[in-house]
């Protein structure tokens, strides 16, 4: 019991397991997209508006994070063809930003995995609806400040937006969009 107790002070002592928030730059972050079809791709960013991350000392416990989905942009495209992918981006055909203007994720657990290295497991809210999802992260000190790098694929039809999508219309061809869509995530720490 005697040891017990000096092991709780000396960590208590050394900061260890001290728990705290930090805060996401959401203009040094990026959240970039990409979206299949049969017939090639599209890509592009959307602004994050906000988030922090859970730190207990050096280790990742949790964290949240919003997406400004009225930000969806095209990078591949110019003039009116971009203009027009994007508006039918934000249209109740794909992500209804009028309706949804935001998409949330909250990571629930941050098991490592190595040094640097996660497992997040998280619920990620996209047009009101909140499905739980998993994917490798990694996270490094640089200058300073907090940087959290992951890839995530998500399967759009779960939240409803079901546009071109093979696993709803029948005889699309070459007009499918395929369900999965890629996202590289920056978060970046002020």
């Amino acid at each position: 019991m005697i040891k017990a107790f000096i092991i709780s002070a000396l960590v208590a002592i050394a900061g260890v397991g001290e728990k705290k928030d930090v805060k996401v730059n959401a203009s040094a972050s990026t959240v970039k997209w990409v979206g299949k079809k049969v017939t090639g791709q599209h890509n592009g960013n959307i602004a994050l508006k906000g988030g922090r991350l859970e730190m207990e000392g050096d280790q990742l416990v949790g964290g949240i994070f919003t997406i400004d989905m009225t930000t969806i942009n095209c990078e591949d495209l110019s003039g009116d063809t971009k203009e027009k992918l994007e508006g039918h981006l934000k249209s109740d055909d794909f992500f209804g930003v009028k309706i949804y203007p935001t998409s949330t994720f909250v990571i629930t657990r941050a098991v490592p995995q190595g040094t640097g290295s996660y497992k997040i497991v998280g619920n990620i809210t996209i047009k009101d609806t909140t499905e739980e999802i998993q994917f490798p992260a990694t996270l490094k000190k640089e200058d300073g400040k907090v940087i959290a790098t992951a890839d995530i694929t998500i399967d759009r039809s779960k939240f409803n937006v079901r546009y071109g999508s093979g696993s709803f219309f029948d005889n699309l061809g070459d007009k499918t969009i395929y369900d999965n869509f890629e996202l590289s995530v920056m978060l970046v720490s002020e």
